[in-house]
């Protein structure tokens, strides 16, 4: 197999994915450098940037100061809830202490403590032009990025992926808002919170009462998010009744989680799962046996709250997983968002019946959101590892692995139909056959999700199928996991190394943030020259995000059914 490094296993963001998909606790060894969390020097603006005393912004807490790039007031590390370390740890997020003088907040905060990122092909790494970051217990903190502090513009508040385990909200150039704001008329917010063992550890039986949420609190962290865009958005030019949440990857499987929990109810009005989202998550049993292997392997007696509370996250971590691997029986060779099975424990959310009473978009589209238009959809080329470039013979016997050889011929005949200018390894990037993540999956995962929606007989679900091709390194990364956001956000220049930022890929940007920012203010994505129809379980009718931007029932129909099982 043709390969460009002689390292082996997934990628970080893969399993990233198994993790959000059903509730994985993997370990994940990294060996790169956390890099600034402002980005390198290429990601800087064009424009100007300046601290005027009018980038002063009032919050419930104390005014914040921030900065005007190019004609963008950005507020970075505004924090919506105090640190989480020691006595705090797996509490809910307290409320921030409020403070005199102007806090500056002028660059990101910290990220939540996690393994950094192990690349394994140096292609990769370029085409997504990663950050790691900085990392601290004390990381709950948003960012703003806003054309204007006064009025009224709907809300965009994204989530970032790495399942419920990694990343953060600056970890890709895609996610600075700054060209929303400046050419969308939008308050573009990103968030970060706890994660891993941190963010989704069942203590309620060591510490008692108190800790009842435990559990969950990755997920309350972004309700208590959620609550302060509601009560101070609108210092930033913000409307607290047209918020949109949406998430990419992990952030889809956030995005439907809340969709879910009663406690997150009114606080956003339209939400997108973008190549994620309807995880099978645990039950609260299950993750209630992981911490008491946790507690038996780190030789703690069972109510031994405080030396969990003084551990090195690191330590943790590594306990956990090791738990985890215990319990968990072996990985399926397929996974993904929707992935069917028994639940596994480790780092995702679970069913505790309180704050989470169901696996919401897994089992049903849940009512307390039935009103809640949506945006559901996915890339074609989600299996992306430029790791690996298999011949067509290679992928042939991947595919006969996983799905038997009748079904592998069919699979390679029908990509190949569908796309004849596309290469061998391109093609197989739609469906490897090899563990990891699986376009015709996650498209199939998109047909279930928009068909539990539709069954509400309620507001709308949109589907989409993003199938721009890069120029960059001969194509063959295709639309890679993650690619989207490049575009959604508006971001070709500041991506220029996966998007080239050629005149197509600045049009079609252009087109898909005008329609992410139209769902946004009125719950229709459609915008002038382009209708965005509704789906429906009997045509599947889905929006190609391409060149040609075009509605078209059920892309790649032939193809994802040939994997349903």
């Amino acid at each position: 197999m043709a390969d460009s490094t002689t390292r082996t296993g997934f990628t970080r963001r893969e399993a990233l994915m198994l993790s959000s998909a059903a509730g994985l606790g993997v370990a994940v060894a990294g060996c790169a450098a956390g890099d600034s969390p402002n980005g390198a020097a290429a990601r800087q603006s064009a424009g100007t940037i300046s601290t005027p005393r009018s980038a002063i912004a009032k919050t419930q807490y104390g005014k914040v100061r921030g900065y005007l790039d190019d004609g963008v007031f950005t507020f970075k590390g505004v924090p919506y809830g105090q640190t989480t370390a020691g006595e705090n740890r797996w509490l809910p997020a307290k409320p921030p202490t409020p403070w005199e003088d102007e806090l500056p907040t002028l660059v990101y905060g910290a990220n939540c403590p996690q393994n950094p990122h192990p690349w394994t092909a140096i292609e990769q790494t370029f085409i997504q032009d990663w950050v790691d970051g900085w990392l601290s217990e004390d990381m709950l903190k948003l960012n703003i990025w806003t054309p204007s502090l006064s009025g009224k513009r709907p809300v965009m508040v994204y989530f970032h992926g790495g399942g419920f385990s990694f990343g953060s909200s600056y970890e890709l150039a895609a996610h600075d808002g700054a060209q929303m704001a400046r050419h969308h008329d939008v308050v573009q917010v990103s968030v970060n919170h706890r994660l891993n063992i941190l963010g989704f550890f069942d203590v309620a039986e060591i510490g008692g009462s108190a800790y009842e949420d435990s559990a969950n609190v990755g997920m309350t962290d972004l309700v208590a998010a959620l609550r302060w865009v509601r009560d101070n958005i609108e210092n930033f030019g913000g409307d607290p009744d047209r918020v949109m949440i949406y998430g990419q990857s992990g952030g889809g499987s956030k995005v439907t989680t809340l969709m879910g929990m009663p406690s997150a109810a009114g606080l956003f009005h339209r939400a997108a799962a973008q190549s994620g989202g309807g995880g099978n998550i645990p039950s609260r049993e299950q993750q209630r046996e992981l911490a008491r292997l946790v507690m038996k392997d780190l030789g703690l007696k069972p109510n031994d709250i405080q030396s969990l509370q003084k551990m090195e996250w690191s330590k943790l971590f590594a306990a956990g997983n090791a738990a985890a691997a215990k319990i968990n029986p072996p990985g399926p060779r397929m996974a993904g968002p929707g992935a069917p099975g028994t639940p596994r424990v480790g780092w995702s959310p679970c069913v505790d019946g309180k704050i989470i009473n169901m696996r919401s978009f897994f089992d049903a589209a849940p009512e307390v959101s039935k009103h809640v238009p949506m945006l559901i959809g996915s890339v074609t080329e989600e299996g992306n590892r430029m790791s690996e470039r298999p011949t067509e013979d290679e992928w042939r016997a991947n595919l006969t692995t996983a799905y038997g050889e009748e079904k592998a011929v069919a699979i390679i005949a029908a990509l190949k139909k569908a796309y004849p200018e596309k290469q061998i390894p391109t093609l197989s990037y739609m469906c490897p056959g090899t563990p990891g993540l699986n376009g015709l999956a996650i498209r199939n995962n998109v047909v279930k999700m928009a068909r539990l929606k539709h069954e509400l007989d309620a507001a709308p679900a949109f589907a989409y199928y993003f199938t721009w091709q890069t120029p960059i390194l001969d194509g063959i990364p295709g639309a890679w996991h993650t690619a989207e956001l490049q575009f959604c956000f508006d971001n070709t220049k500041r991506c220029a190394q996966g998007t080239g930022n050629t005149p197509e890929a600045q049009a079609l940007a252009r087109k898909m943030a005008s329609s992410w920012a139209a769902f946004a203010a009125t719950g229709d994505p459609s915008i002038p020259g382009l209708k965005w129809e509704p789906t429906d379980p009997q045509s599947n009718r889905t929006m190609i995000w391409d060149n040609e931007c075009r509605m078209v029932d059920d892309p790649d129909g032939e193809a994802r059914k040939l994997i349903l099982t």
